[in-house]
């Protein structure tokens, strides 16, 4: 039984675009699977049945959390897996250096469901919580520290690179005034800050007001970006020719990565454009799995509103 504060949401277990996962990566019984973003298990449990009671499962995460969702997961499927905490471009690394091989990569990536629909992790900004928002409890820096200590200017940046928002400069305006009187301790304090700083008819438009920035602030926090980037390559290390990699996205910024890695690893050549004959001699190293993301259908985002944004990408080792 796992303890109170770990029991399954409504969403744990809705792993998006299920059935396109399934199909790309084409899991096949003996095969050695590595779920990078193991979460509360959701994509895991079905990626194991199809391995049929063979093979292994190795589950990624760096919420310490997960690994009660693993244990319960691995009793209730038999299959042989382990569980290694920690940020997946790191293990990835540690993985393919110490000559482990997988069949099939799969990354889902931003905050699961244990993590947002569990206020006392501090990612949501419909309930009032400590503002934390760290994937690794353990990890120094939070979201605190950051909206407390951060200059101005580096939190204009972050708004504006990380949450798109379009009103940065006056949210971070009102941040600074409101800091200088009262560190922020608590995500409703941020949230009121954030809807008292835009203009009015912004705070009933698209989605939450506070949406953009807490992204924004959570892709920072836990420097998101950069271990993606940092994966990647890992995960073209450790699959065997033939293996595939399958990589979820929940917005652009991720899914440009995904989508300029998988086409210069298609490519191959890095010889200028002007040179008649290819002198470097790299080979493509990836083909795509489509070419173009995979979106899901208006089916799933109906019974599941949090896949809306999510987009697909595919690849094989060549």
């Amino acid at each position: 039984m796992l303890p109170s504060v770990l029991q399954p949401s409504a969403t744990d277990h809705v792993p998006v675009l299920a059935d396109e996962v399934r199909q790309l990566l084409a899991i096949e019984s003996g095969e050695t699977v590595v779920d990078a973003t193991f979460g509360a298990g959701g994509h895991a449990a079905l990626l194991a049945a199809d391995l049929r009671g063979e093979g292994r499962l190795i589950a990624i995460d760096r919420d310490p959390t997960a690994r009660a969702y693993f244990d319960r997961f691995r009793k209730e499927t038999g299959i042989q897996g382990r569980f290694l905490r920690g940020d997946f471009s790191i293990v990835l690394e540690q993985l393919a250096d110490n000559g482990a091989r997988a069949d099939a990569i799969l990354f889902d990536l931003g905050v699961s469901s244990m993590q947002i629909d569990r206020p006392e992790r501090g990612f949501s900004y419909a309930a009032d919580a400590p503002l934390d928002m760290r994937m690794d409890p353990s990890a120094d820096y939070s979201a605190r520290e950051l909206v407390n200590e951060a200059s101005e200017r580096e939190l204009t940046h972050i708004f504006r690179q990380y949450g798109e928002e379009r009103y940065a400069k006056q949210i971070t305006r009102a941040i600074a005034r409101r800091r200088k009187d009262q560190p922020f301790e608590r995500t409703g304090e941020l949230v009121e800050t954030i809807k008292n700083a835009i203009p009015a008819p912004a705070r009933f438009g698209d989605g939450h007001p506070a949406k953009r920035v807490f992204q924004a602030l959570r892709i920072a926090v836990n420097d998101e970006l950069t271990a993606l980037e940092d994966a990647l390559p890992a995960a073209v290390d450790l699959l065997k020719p033939g293996g595939r990699l399958a990589v979820i996205s929940f917005h652009s910024l991720e899914d440009r990565i995904v989508k300029r890695f998988l086409r210069d690893q298609e490519h191959g050549c890095t010889c200028p454009p002007d040179f008649p004959v290819c002198v470097c001699g790299q080979e493509p190293v990836l083909r795509a799995t489509p070419r173009r993301a995979i979106r899901p259908s208006s089916r799933e985002t109906a019974s599941n509103p949090r896949a809306a944004s999510a987009r697909l990408r595919a690849a094989v080792k060549v």
